[in-house]
């Protein structure tokens, strides 16, 4: 077989540890040789074929299992990397059932394949398992890996990835590949400078292993609104680049979230008691997981909303806690029991909102029979709306005394 004479093409034989690492989201498609879908024709080579890899492709490509072909053509800049027992021999011509073809396969382009595409990563437990999918989901930010978060390839695989970003660094606390944790800058640092770094990681973005995990109990922003329009560009391009049609007269918009929806939504204002993951376990255990709402779903993050000086110029971000929930109602119905769930939450906030360290909240509503509103819920935000009402009638009291004045209608 020809091998190109490359400076990182290499030809390991390799015998790859369990993984073990806790890990938070997985990356999903792989480029390893016996994935039938990698191929043109749908199949793996089988020994009478012609295998071609485009000369120009850089590409890794993990092999599991021992391959005998006709013939194959490597790229320029390449890597195979194979686990223990795997390899290639020539086609000694003899028969081989089920393949009788002798095809020129070819090895599929994997360029599609982005860091910012949501449909591209899985959440997964601790273990490594893929988590059931449960009545918590996250806006569509927050389903591709988040500053703090886990990162893991799965062991025995190869891949192929573009980490083209709007940011100078894309943050992670840890990045697990080829059966190994890297949780530190100096570990993930040293693997950059290695062959298969350069052929898997692909772009203008920068991965950063930071090795911390997020330091406020209220929570960590994502950090991925940045690079927010790719992430609605890819998941737009895997559902035909049209949000479905919603339901309800006046959808809502969540923050990080690509297409509007109905049900509700609810902005939390928080002091430094406010713990997220508590007041996240206190809503699932005393109202979602009621029977009424096993319809509903919640998304519950700390996200932060652009503030603007007359609603047009840009002036700071201020982070809040954001509820997003939703129902599979459908017609008139289509919201309704994601608005109820809503008004629960907010009467508990009017009773406990100060012992669970929330100043104020306000809820959003969208649903297959009512227009979008909003509705006052903490006390503490009835005061401040209260206070700030009277303080623009003291200023159109005092603006109307002066026009008068000045047209001399008053002494």
């Amino acid at each position: 077989l020809p091998v190109p004479l490359a400076d990182c093409v290499t030809l390991v034989s390799l015998l790859l540890p369990a993984a073990a690492a806790a890990v938070y989201k997985q990356w999903i498609p792989n480029t390893n040789f016996e994935t039938s879908s990698n191929w043109d024709k749908g199949r793996v080579p089988c020994a009478s074929d012609m295998v071609h890899f485009e000369k120009n492709k850089v590409i890794s490509v993990f092999v599991r299992t021992p391959h005998m072909l006709s013939d194959m053509f490597l790229p320029l800049n390449g890597e195979l990397v194979l686990a223990s027992g795997a390899g290639f021999a020539a086609f000694d011509g003899s028969w081989d059932p089920g393949c009788d073809s002798g095809a020129i396969v070819r090895f599929t382009d994997a360029e599609h394949h982005t860091w910012f595409d949501p449909t591209l990563w899985q959440v997964v437990s601790p273990g490594g398992e893929l988590e059931p999918s449960g009545r918590i989901f996250s806006v569509d930010e927050e389903r591709v890996p988040c500053h703090y978060d886990d990162v893991i390839f799965q062991p025995e695989t190869s891949f192929w990835v573009n980490i083209d970003s709007s940011q100078q660094v894309i943050r992670l606390r840890s990045v697990s590949l080829m059966g190994q944790e890297l949780s530190s800058p100096e570990a993930w640092a040293g693997y950059l400078q290695g062959c298969s770094a350069q052929l898997q990681f692909h772009g203008n973005g920068t991965l950063q292993v930071t090795g911390t995990g997020c330091p406020d109990k209220s929570g960590c922003a994502c950090g991925n609104a940045p690079d927010g329009h790719r992430i609605c560009a890819a998941l737009l391009g895997a559902s035909g680049r049209q949000c479905p049609e919603p339901a309800c007269w006046n959808p809502l918009q969540p923050l990080g979230h690509c297409c509007r929806v109905c049900g509700a939504t609810i902005n939390l204002d928080f002091t430094p008691d406010f713990d997220l993951r508590k007041y996240q376990d206190r809503l699932v255990q005393a109202l979602l997981s009621q029977p009424k709402y096993t319809s509903v779903q919640m998304a519950i993050s700390k996200v932060h909303k652009a503030q603007t000086f007359l609603g047009v110029i840009p002036r700071s971000s201020t982070p809040l806690i954001q509820i997003v929930l939703i129902d599979d109602g459908e017609g008139v119905q289509t919201g309704t029991t994601a608005e109820q769930l809503a008004a629960d939450i907010m009467e508990d906030i009017a009773q406990h909102g100060e012992a669970l360290g929330i100043s104020s909240g306000k809820m959003e509503v969208a649903t297959g029979r009512t227009f979008s509103r909003q509705v006052g819920s903490h006390p503490l935000s009835r005061i401040a709306a209260g206070m700030v009402s009277g303080l623009l009638f003291v200023l159109l009291f005092l603006g109307g005394i002066l026009f008068l004045y000045k047209k001399g209608k008053l002494r």
